[in-house]
Formats: C-alpha cells, structure tokens, sequence
C-alpha cells in the first residue's frame, strides 16, 4: 500500500489530511488549539446539511447512527445543560455563562464531533498514514529541539497572537523549544503540545495506529516516532500505557477464543499461588511510580482532595459550573486539574461525572464484542482504554484539540461494516477500513 493510493479522495479526508500533516506548521503560527474546533464544527455544520436532504432521523450516507455514538452525543449534550444549571445556582452572571458555553464548544463537545464525524467518508487508514507522517517529521524535527536545549536558547521565543481569543492558557499558543524539569532540573520536550505529560498522551494514540499501519515503513515510522515522542516527554504515566494499553488490548480482544481462556484459567491459577508476592510486587512498582515525582504527586493528590471535599459539601449535583485556582498548597493550579474525574465533580457535580462514565462504558462494551473479529475494533477499543487511564491524569477536555484523531477511529469502529462486526451487532453503518 504507497502513499498515493491514500491520498485524500473526499472533502472531509481532505480537511482531516491537512489538519494532520500540518501540525508543525500550525504551531509554529500558535494555531493548533483553533484548528480541531473549527474543523470539528465545519464538519459537523456540513453533515447537518446534508442531512436536511435525507429522511429524518438518518445520517447523509446510510442507516441511522450507532447507540455508542448517539450516547456520546448525549452525554456531552448533559455536559453543556449541567453548565448552565451550575452557572445558574452559583449566580455567576451571564458572561461567564456565555464564555465558559464558548469553552465547552471547544472541550467537551469536540468529543461528540468527532467521534461523529468519524462514522462517515474518512478512511481509517488515512488517519493512520498522517499520524504516521507527523512521526517522521517529529524525527526530522527531534535534533533542532535537542540542539536548542545544548545551546541554551530561550525555552519559549514567542507566544502567538491568536492567544486573544482566549483559551485556558498561553502556553496552548506558545512555540516552546524545550523546558527544564523544576524537581529533577533535566530538560523535557513538549514539542506541539502545551506540556510535556500532553504530548506522551498523543504519541501512545500514534503508537496504537502505527501498529495498525500496513505499510513497513510507515509503520516504523509511527513506532519509533512515537516512542521517542514519549521518552522525550518524561511522563510516567506515558511509559505505562505504551505496553500496557496495547498488552490490556490483546488480550481483551481474544476473550472469545479457547486457548485465550485456558490461558486465562492459568493465570489465576498462578495469580492465586503467588498472589502475596504479586502484590507487594505492584505496592513497590506503585511506590516508585508516585515517588519518581514526588512534588508533581504531592500536588496532584492535594487538587484531588480539595475537588472531592468541596463537590460533597458545596454543589454535590451540578458541581461549581466553573473552574477555581487553588491556594498557595497547590501551587494556584486549577482545583480538579490533571485529573479528569475530579474537575468533572468540581466543576459539573455528579450529572458531569456521569455524562463522561456512562459513553465511556458503552463504547467500551460495544468495542470490546465487536474487538472478538474485527482490527478495527481492537484499535478503537484501545483509544478508550487509553482515554480512561489518562482521565487519571489528565483533563480531557482541554486536550480534546490534540487527541482527536483517536476519537475519528473511535467513531469508524462503532459504524464497522455488520460483515466485519460480530453477528450479534448487525446494522451497523458501513465505513471504509
């Protein structure tokens, strides 16, 4: 398979093309974090009209949407409604109702978009070969951002002026050559992302679609792209979830066949006979894990404590509605911050944690049976894992703009073909693998 049988052959493939393959070109002008939502909602907008062409309740070009997106729909649809109730309930006043609606147009929404977008006219293996090509640029580029570090240039030359439509930061606008580690005072590389733990994240979703790469050298390409990209991260968390999400995968995927049930039934049997050892074994790893950073893990379980005690005891239903910086114990960081769940129940309340658990769980689900025959599954079966462990570390919403060509194949393998989808899951709509 060459480059130029996946040349985009569709306006959609050709907008998801150009957003890829030019990711450097557009953080170097500051505009990633503008790019995802504008493509998103331009996407989206296209589909809508489409649509108004088509009988009601159908998508533009087949039968009607799966439950798994519908319900990721919904759910982000709850996370807007439960923003609103929060705003209204702390009165907090009409512009930073409209401005923090504005912020969920590029958070949580773009989940649903997405995944949406990725039911119809964009090729999963298209997505693949871009990853594939902002891995070998990353390659290409990975000696003048080490070089930067050894001649001592300034860590960040310039901050874009598109900053002044407003974000959660100036370093998602920030062209950022390298940065030093405050704890262990050794450089990290942040490359395209806003820091350094945001960038391992997006190169375990490359390292999952560089597995699934047909041709070699692309394949290699996405493989050692992406790991050097998590190596010169530094994230703890990074390194885990490159063996663990793709090991956790192989194996739920093939629940269904006997000798992975026989190899099952020999693992408990071993798990119970060394269990003690097994567990003191995972205590030491926990241990080491925490302790690799101790000041980053110290602030992160203070965010966490605070988000709980003040959820219990102060909006336990529709959360703050908005985010609040922390105190001096925390370094100022946002309450709930570097912690999916937590900022959820902080700032959305338990309507919010459920509006991300519950889509999360069903697309696990349908994944998982549909994982038992089909590759495709099995790749968006390991993005969802991969977006659950890294809910744990990170806010989700605020990286939507940067891992949302996993949710593409998210929403490809919920509308797989029903001739390569289980039996069990028959009139799904049909997608080109």
């Amino acid at each position: 398979m060459d480059t130029q049988k996946l040349a985009p052959e569709n306006f959609e493939e050709r907008v998801v093309w150009v957003a890829l393959t030019w990711t450097y070109v557009f953080y170097l002008f500051g505009a990633l974090y503008v790019v995802a939502p504008v493509i998103a909602w331009m996407l989206f907008l296209r589909r809508c009209t489409a649509a108004l062409l088509t009988a009601p309740g159908t998508a533009p070009d087949g039968p009607r949407l799966p439950i798994p997106v519908v319900i990721w729909t919904v759910g982000m649809l709850v996370m807007l409604l439960a923003l609103w109730i929060g705003h209204l309930q702390q009165e907090l006043g009409l512009a930073k109702l409209i401005k923090s609606s504005i912020g969920w147009a590029k958070g949580w929404a773009l989940i649903a978009l997405f995944v949406l977008i990725g039911c119809r006219n964009i090729r999963p293996a298209l997505v693949v070969r871009a990853t594939g090509i902002v891995c070998l640029q990353t390659l290409l580029l990975l000696p003048l951002f080490i070089l930067a570090w050894l001649l001592g240039l300034p860590q960040t030359p310039w901050v874009s002026p598109l900053q002044v439509i407003g974000g959660p930061g100036p370093e998602f606008f920030a062209f950022n050559l390298y940065e030093i580690d405050p704890g262990s005072g050794l450089p990290r590389w942040r490359l395209f992302t806003p820091w350094a733990p945001a960038l391992g994240f997006v190169a375990n979703i490359f390292f999952l679609f560089a597995l699934r790469e047909k041709d070699a050298f692309w394949r290699w390409c996405g493989i050692i792209g992406s790991i050097a990209m998590i190596l010169m991260s530094g994230s703890r968390l990074a390194l885990v979830a490159l063996t663990g999400v793709a090991l956790l995968t192989f194996f739920l995927a093939r629940m269904s066949q006997p000798a992975m049930l026989l190899f099952a039934g020999a693992g408990a049997t071993l798990t119970g006979i060394l269990g003690s050892w097994l567990v003191q074994l995972f205590v030491n790893f926990w241990s080491a894990f925490r302790g690799a950073r101790a000041d980053s893990t110290r602030v992160r379980d203070a965010l966490g404590r605070i988000a709980v005690e003040r959820w219990q005891n102060e909006a336990p239903v529709w959360g703050h509605g908005i985010v609040e910086r922390g105190p001096h114990l925390v370094e100022y960081m946002p309450i709930g911050s570097h912690h999916s769940w937590y900022g959820l129940l902080f700032v959305k309340g338990l309507v919010g944690f459920l509006a991300l658990a519950v889509p999360l769980l069903v697309s696990f689900v349908d994944l998982l049976v549909r994982a038992q025959s089909s590759e495709l599954a099995r790749t968006g079966l390991a993005v969802i894992i991969l977006l659950f462990a890294y809910t744990f570390g990170e806010n989700l919403e605020i990286l939507c703009y940067l891992f949302w060509p996993g949710l593409l194949l998210v929403g490809a393998a919920h509308a797989e073909a029903p001739a390569e989808a289980p039996a069990a899951l028959p009139g799904k709509a049909c997608i080109a693998n």
